[in-house]
């Protein structure tokens, strides 16, 4: 399968940061796209939430959750007894881990557009419910005891600007559903693409500068931010079979699994441990996992989800 046009603006905006390019995305700008993009993946999702019975959905969610909580407990003893790290920085690095991706997550989505590929459109609801179950345990790895300023860092996941907007636009999408959400469709649907297009090039020009920040650590971390979200989206890929979801929606759910956050997990992290090193966490996750699984991860997801699809289903 070619790959999704999009990447490729991250592709350029990464080159223009390597290339030391005045190219600069305004703050103002780079602001609108996030807001725009966690409110339309919410929409969407609301809307296809809509059309299905809410306690099925209720009984996957609990069973993704609860086999993601495995991911950051996989992540922390690798951290700390393959890499040496400190208990902080291996707590907050496997944190990032269990957490999810919205902008590799909306990529995926593309891809799967791009191919005509059918998918649970109610996955979205897994991009909030993942968000905070992770950071609590990154949290509960790193402090290890240590006091914890759970309230700030709670209001930090909840009403952050991720989970509000995804939140908010997943209730607006359920309750307006498919026939009232039609006028708003030409603004929050048929643009997304081209302003996920605008946003990746912004993330290129970010990712360029992370990539450096945790040579300290050198060739364990790199590897480790390759093969994690492997075995993750292994994880991801054969729950989502069990759990009898389509190739698409068993795709993007070991792109869930194997996507690491950098936007809420940073903030929530420098409030519940503030003395690991974020320049590890974020330099993993955006400066080598996101453009690892934009450029690899994709196509190995939908292989995944193919193999464990078509075989378990061989087999019932």
């Amino acid at each position: 399968m070619p790959f999704e046009p999009v990447v490729f603006f991250f592709v350029l905006g990464a080159a223009a940061g390597l290339l030391r390019s005045d190219l600069k995305i305004p703050s103002a700008i780079y602001e609108f796209l996030s807001i725009y993009l966690l409110l339309a993946i919410g929409l969407k999702g609301g809307v296809e939430l809509a059309g299905h019975p809410l306690g099925e959905i209720a009984l996957v969610s609990l069973a993704v959750v609860a086999v993601a909580a495995a991911i950051p407990l996989i992540a922390f003893p690798a951290l700390r007894l393959l890499g040496g790290l400190s208990r902080a920085d291996a707590g907050s690095i496997a944190g990032h881990y269990g957490s999810v991706s919205v902008v590799t997550f909306s990529v995926a989505v593309a891809f799967l557009n791009q191919h005509a590929i059918p998918y649970e459109g109610y996955l979205i609801v897994f991009l909030v419910l993942l968000e905070m179950p992770a950071l609590i345990i990154g949290v509960i790895l790193a402090k290890s005891g240590d006091a914890v300023r759970w309230g700030r860092m709670l209001r930090e996941v909840l009403f952050g600007k991720s989970i509000l907007l995804l939140t908010g636009g997943l209730i607006i999408g359920l309750l307006a559903g498919p026939e009232g959400i039609k006028p708003l469709d030409a603004l929050f649907f048929d643009l997304f693409k081209g302003m996920l297009a605008l946003f990746l090039l912004e993330m290129g020009l970010v990712a360029s500068t992370r990539i450096a920040e945790f040579r300290t650590y050198g060739t364990f971390l790199l590897g480790f931010a390759v093969v994690m979200p492997m075995i993750a989206a292994l994880i991801g890929s054969l729950t989502g079979a069990l759990l009898g979801l389509s190739v698409g929606g068993v795709m993007l759910l070991a792109t869930l699994y194997a996507s690491a956050s950098y936007i809420a997990a940073p903030a929530a992290m420098r409030i519940a441990v503030p003395e690991a090193n974020p320049a590890l966490s974020i330099g993993a996750a955006l400066g080598v996992t996101f453009p690892f699984n934009l450029f690899f991860g994709l196509p190995l997801y939908y292989w995944l989800a193919e193999f464990f699809v078509h075989r378990l289903g061989a087999t019932t």
